[in-house]
């Protein structure tokens, strides 16, 4: 991959509803040009589903879905750059050749990717631990409860309570992750800059342009909410989708 060298500072635009429209218009033209590479990236997504969906319900084990979740936050980026290497070597009319995009990605290693990966494990950690803390401050009485196989402690004044203060601290948590990452993974991608540049440019993007970038974010969220439920089969059609259009995204909003 030949990386560009644009200037140092990313100039940042502004961004409107009818970007993101053209975004997912030309991220599912991209996915009808690249199907099965797509498919084999989101293929990752959904059997990592599926291998935690068995821990829980067949095997009774819990504890596996802490570490299995975990691995989401350190593949994805590396996934994530896989979606945008397509599509910026069909915006470059270049050839799609798998062992060269999946060089690009193994390459990353050597790159920025790690450390934004790192930030997002380390995300990832605290907000498992706060959300224990929430469990705790809100239903302590109520430990000796298996939560997994009894849901009625959910449905008391304090487990409603709880539901709605962690929903509310997870969507400001999940608003910050989305703030920081929307565009910074592509740029690390495209551009020789630095996790801390590339993060703090994403999240002036947001602040830029709050309401439509808000929106994008709300709209990834209730589709990959939608693309698990049939068996996270939905994802296969989700992942390509977003990925695809999150690189147009990012060449709209930063030059």
């Amino acid at each position: 991959m030949s990386v560009t060298h644009p200037p140092a500072t990313p100039e940042i635009n502004l961004v409107e509803a009818s970007d993101l429209r053209e975004s997912l218009a030309a991220g599912w033209r991209d996915f009808k040009r690249a199907p099965f590479l797509g498919l084999a990236f989101s293929a990752v997504y959904v059997l990592g589903g599926w291998l935690i969906l068995w821990a829980m319900t067949t095997k009774g084990q819990v504890w596996w879905t802490l570490p299995a979740s975990a691995g989401f936050p350190i593949l994805g980026p590396f996934i994530a750059c896989g979606f945008y290497e397509i599509s910026r070597r069909l915006e470059a009319e270049e050839p799609l050749v798998a062992t060269e995009i999946f060089g690009v990605i193994f390459r990353q290693k050597d790159r920025q990717i790690p450390a934004i990966a790192a930030v997002i494990v380390v995300y990832f950690l605290f907000w498992n631990f706060l959300s224990h803390m929430i469990f705790a401050l809100f239903l302590g009485n109520a430990t000796m409860t298996n939560v997994s196989s009894s849901l009625a402690v959910f449905l008391t004044p304090e487990g409603m309570i709880m539901l709605g203060f962690g929903t509310v601290v997870g969507a400001v948590f999940a608003t910050l992750l989305f703030s920081l990452t929307v565009v910074s993974l592509p740029m690390l991608l495209d551009r020789e800059v630095d996790f801390v540049t590339a993060m703090l440019t994403s999240f002036a993007l947001v602040r830029e342009s709050p309401g439509v970038m808000l929106g994008w974010g709300a709209l990834i969220g209730l589709c990959l909410f939608l693309g698990m439920l049939p068996g996270f089969l939905g994802l296969f059609l989700v992942l390509p989708l977003f990925g695809h259009a999150s690189w147009h995204l990012y060449r709209r909003a930063i030059t």
